[in-house]
């Protein structure tokens, strides 16, 4: 049966049907309720995350209890925490879904057999991880150096679909700047584009 995660590797990865058959096996699914915690901090993160419907959040809390949101991934989406995956250290780092959610689950095995057998999904794979330290360096760069406007302009264009969808203190968070001062941005940004 062909579901999201197969069209995804087929039609993105371009991964070919002979080996989707094999990795299909591989992958498991977890349905989460909203607010569900998929990873909590302490625990050992062992598997990526794919997500067929909803959102999901990766955030650490602060000494004084402050959130504070790295990323969010919506349908269509990978997440995991890569240092506890990767380097087998405790997460520092929360995962949860910001609405009912549906991923696909996988380890590492998945990657390596994924790869092994298919060069397509191996090229693809390589780009998905470039992608994002490239996404990583624009965002730190942002962090130290953009206005509150131009970050809002900039997630805005990466999640064109989510200001909708979270709070926004989140999105507030995911900035780096006060629930307050993105109100003042996005009322400026209307008063510009009501003249």
């Amino acid at each position: 049966m062909e579901d999201q995660f197969y069209n995804y590797l087929k039609n993105k990865a371009l991964v070919k049907v002979e080996h989707l058959e094999i990795l299909m096996k591989l992958i498991s699914r977890m349905h989460l309720k909203k607010n569900e915690v998929l990873l909590a901090a302490g625990e050992s993160c062992k598997h990526m995350f794919f997500v067929e419907s909803g959102l999901l959040r990766l955030y650490s809390i602060d000494s004084s209890g402050k959130e504070h949101i790295l990323q969010f991934a919506s349908e269509n989406w990978f997440l995991s925490e890569r240092e506890s995956l990767y380097f087998g250290n405790p997460s520092e780092f929360f995962i949860d879904a910001l609405e009912d959610t549906t991923v696909v689950v996988f380890d590492q095995k998945f990657i390596e057999q994924a790869s092994e057998i298919s060069s397509e999904f191996r090229m693809y794979n390589d780009y998905l991880l470039q992608n994002h330290i490239r996404q990583l360096q624009k965002r730190i760069n942002a962090l130290i150096g953009s206005s509150a406007e131009t970050r809002y302009m900039d997630f805005i264009a990466l999640f064109p679909d989510l200001s909708h969808r979270i709070p926004q203190w989140m999105i507030a968070s995911y900035l780096g700047i006060t629930p307050e001062s993105l109100s003042r941005v996005r009322k400026g940004l209307a008063g510009h584009n009501s003249r």
